[in-house]
């Protein structure tokens, strides 16, 4: 394994106790709101600061991109991490929410840890290793029809003014699909998709953190991921689209139509 995923691992795993501690004491949850529908929480904080000071300790050169702290140092090894990836769940102890870590390396995503605390599901990826789960190897879905296929997908519940429009996308793929699923963790929808759960998923307006390391794992998994368009802004954008690669094309196919 290599040695970045061996550290990211590491970092996943103490922000895991974290999380997995303050589970328990939901009632004494310390909660702030950073805009409409967006909020965090003094665990997001704390399992952010102790991802950060895993990779400081082994890295201390490359930088970082992190949802609560924001960015630090100018390297071309770039961390990218999302503590609490559905936190309104794990604010309401639902058990949907995962831990988000990716390595980018010259704009290139190399490493990816996504860490499910509350199943102790880990899925990593090394680029040109393939993806894992819990150390078993994972595939996406070999599916090949939409119709008896099931999907992801998230509400653009913080812009709700894109709602009409997403809407559209969604009836049709409600109608084209065998049916829907929505985690409230785009970085485990992505697990699901590298892993076979899901045969599909697409979301708009989402973030860099939301996406890295997903985006790798579906990759790694023998998936397709990307833009409405088919093209590759996703990290850029936050509007992604993925699936296995048959039902990739047909998940864009009903976008346009729609």
């Amino acid at each position: 394994m290599q040695p970045m995923l061996n550290i990211a691992i590491r970092a996943a795993r103490r922000a895991g106790t974290i999380i997995s501690r303050a589970q328990n004491r939901l009632y004494d949850l310390k909660i702030e709101l950073k805009g409409h529908n967006d909020y965090v929480t003094q665990t997001d904080v704390e399992a952010e600061a102790a991802i950060i000071e895993v990779l400081n300790e082994a890295y201390p050169s490359h930088s970082i991109v992190a949802e609560e702290s924001g960015s630090s140092g100018a390297s071309d090894f770039k961390w990218i991490i999302d503590p609490i990836d559905g936190t309104l769940n794990f604010i309401h102890g639902f058990p949907s929410y995962a831990i988000s870590i990716a390595l980018q390396v010259k704009g290139r995503l190399e490493q990816a840890v996504i860490y499910d605390p509350t199943r102790d599901e880990m899925y990593t990826a090394s680029r040109g290793a393939g993806a894992q789960l819990n150390g078993q190897r994972i595939r996406v879905s070999p599916r090949t029809e939409l119709d008896s296929s099931i999907l992801g997908t998230g509400f653009p519940l913080r812009n709700k003014n894109k709602l009409p429009n997403y809407l559209l996308g969604f009836t049709t793929l409600l109608n084209k699909s065998a049916d829907i699923r929505r985690t409230g963790s785009a970085a485990l929808d992505l697990a699901y998709v590298a892993c076979g759960r899901l045969d599909g998923y697409w979301e708009f307006d989402l973030h860099e953190w939301d996406i890295a390391a997903g985006a790798l794992l579906v990759q790694e998994s023998g998936g397709l991921i990307g833009d409405p368009k088919g093209g590759e802004t996703h990290l850029q954008t936050g509007n992604v689209v993925a699936a296995n690669p048959k039902i990739f094309r047909q998940i864009l196919a009903a976008l346009r139509s729609s």
